[in-house]
């Protein structure tokens, strides 16, 4: 199967994925309310550290160093480095659950509102068999079994929203919804847990004696997981910061704890819509970079950095003007919240630096850059913090979104440098400037639109239509500048498929 099918295939399980998570989203928004809304995003966010620290940085280095095991041919060496990631994953995962559940007094007071305590602890029963799952994952990842992984991935979405349906309809009136939806998330890791470790063992996986892998396998994990541990812990810093400072500008606790909950749980999933298709595209691409790093084949690690780079732009630069052109009236449908929407197209042009530093920092960790994008990822860090501290008696809700426009652009910058040292110049100069110029174009006539359309139509037919009409000028403006070449790819997707097998296999005996 050629990298664009596989591509293909993927995105479309990662975007079906994410568009269930999404409505789900949706859901939740409606049936939890703002308030209880940020309730489940903290206790959420804080469980989400610790799950960090256990497993994050190991999945992605396993991969590597399974493609690098691949580029030499070593089935033993994966083997030996799966089971040691496992074993040092399951213990340590165990080991903190104990902790934590030993100090659940005095931890409880870690949270502002004792609520977030008890989405916590549901969350935490799930933390050694989730991080074990993580590890399957990037052993999958690192095989290039990307059809198992994506399933996989749905399997998990699909039964967190069932059962999120089923409680919070039928789980009776003496739970917290806020309690019933972690519940829901509980359910759906020790599903995945379960259909990974069958799949594993059914397709050969074996576990051998650890014996080599474990120092090495932690020594490159580390950086990463110091990275994803700190950004969880900025997440979670930011949880508690963000509404006390807007409490100390004068807002009562309950509407700065809606205010949080409007932006972490409205407005960031509408803009981390780019990111289901980019981490498609790094899902596909970071094991075949891996192997082309370790090969010494800068010429087409070049080659694919810039492909990778390109789609990214790409994927986001689309989106801005729908944003720009549609956020509040996207705000209003989804949520029935007008201060949603506002922030939504405020907030467009972060899905430029946002985008870049997700692909940027998986394509650096593949060549082994692990510690320059931690330093990278602590001074985008130290800018965010900084403003959501200072600005919100400024500028209320909207300081959490400036501070992250900082982060993702300082985070961004110093990527696209490193990534550029590495593998030589993308001669991309031509290409952005008409992808600028684009965006630029069809956001002013979006904008434009939809003002005109909101005095003659209702605002959901308003709406469609503009993002139609925008849409629509988009693609033709992309085709018609050779930005995509949409021919190619739909002929690259299905190359192969009308090869006569005789041919094939005479041509191969020759």
């Amino acid at each position: 199967m050629n990298l664009y099918k596989t591509a293909a295939i993927v995105t479309v399980f990662t975007a079906f994925e994410h568009g269930l998570g999404f409505l789900y989203r949706i859901l939740l928004s409606r049936m939890l309310g703002p308030e209880g809304l940020g309730v489940y995003q903290v206790g959420l966010t804080v469980f989400a550290v610790f799950l960090t620290v256990c497993s994050s940085g190991m999945p992605i280095t396993l991969s590597r160093v399974i493609s690098k095991h691949r580029a030499h041919g070593s089935l033993e060496g994966e083997q030996r480095a799966t089971t040691a990631a496992i074993l040092m994953t399951a213990l340590f995962g165990l080991a903190v659950t104990l902790f934590l559940f030993a100090l659940r007094g005095p931890f409880t007071r870690v949270f502002s509102d004792p609520r977030c305590a008890d989405v916590f602890y549901i969350l935490l029963f799930s933390l050694s068999f989730t991080s074990v799952y993580a590890i399957l994952r990037g052993s999958f990842w690192g095989n290039k079994r990307f059809f198992a992984y994506s399933v996989i991935e749905l399997i998990e979405e699909i039964v967190m929203i069932a059962a999120g349906i089923f409680l919070l309809l039928f789980g009776g009136s003496g739970i917290a919804d806020a309690n019933k939806a972690a519940v829901a998330v509980l359910l759906s890791y020790l599903a995945s847990f379960s259909i990974a470790l069958f799949y594993f063992f059914r397709k050969g996986g074996r576990l051998r004696s650890p014996r080599g892998e474990m120092k090495p396998l932690a020594k490159s994990a580390l950086p990463v997981t110091v990275m994803r541990t700190s950004s969880s812990l900025v997440n979670s810093a930011v949880s508690v910061i963000f509404p006390a400072r807007l409490m100390a500008s004068g807002m009562s606790s309950s509407r700065a704890m809606s205010a949080y909950g409007i932006v972490g749980g409205m407005v960031m999933p509408v803009l981390m819509v780019p990111s289901s298709l980019i981490s498609s595209i790094a899902l596909v691409l970071v094991p075949e970079l891996s192997e082309s790093y370790y090969r010494g084949e800068r010429e087409k690690l070049s080659r694919l950095v810039k492909r990778a780079v390109e789609t990214t732009l790409l994927i986001a630069g689309a989106l801005v003007p729908l944003y720009c052109a549609c956020g509040e009236g996207i705000g209003i449908l989804l949520y029935s919240n007008a201060e949603s929407g506002k922030l939504i197209a405020a907030g467009a042009l972060i899905l430029i630096p946002m985008s870049i530093t997700l692909i940027s920092t998986s394509l650096l960790n593949s060549m082994g850059c692990e510690r320059a994008t931690l330093l990278f990822f602590l001074l985008g860090s130290a800018a965010m913090l900084a403003i959501v501290w200072f600005l919100p008696a400024r500028l209320g809700s909207a300081a959490l979104l400036v501070g992250m426009a900082a982060d993702y652009s300082v985070t961004a910058l110093c990527s696209l440098v490193l990534l550029i040292k590495k593998t030589g110049r993308l001669h991309m100069g031509k290409y952005l400037l008409r992808l600028a110029l684009i965006v630029l174009l069809c956001s002013v006539l979006g904008m434009g639109m939809r003002s005109a359309l909101m005095l003659l139509l209702d605002y959901v037919w308003a709406l469609a239509i503009t993002m139609l009409f925008t849409g629509g000028i988009e693609v033709l403006l992309i085709h018609a500048c050779k930005l995509f070449d949409f021919r190619a790819a739909f002929a690259k997707f299905f190359s192969g498929r009308r090869k006569n097998p005789k041919s094939e296999r005479k041509r191969a005996a020759s």
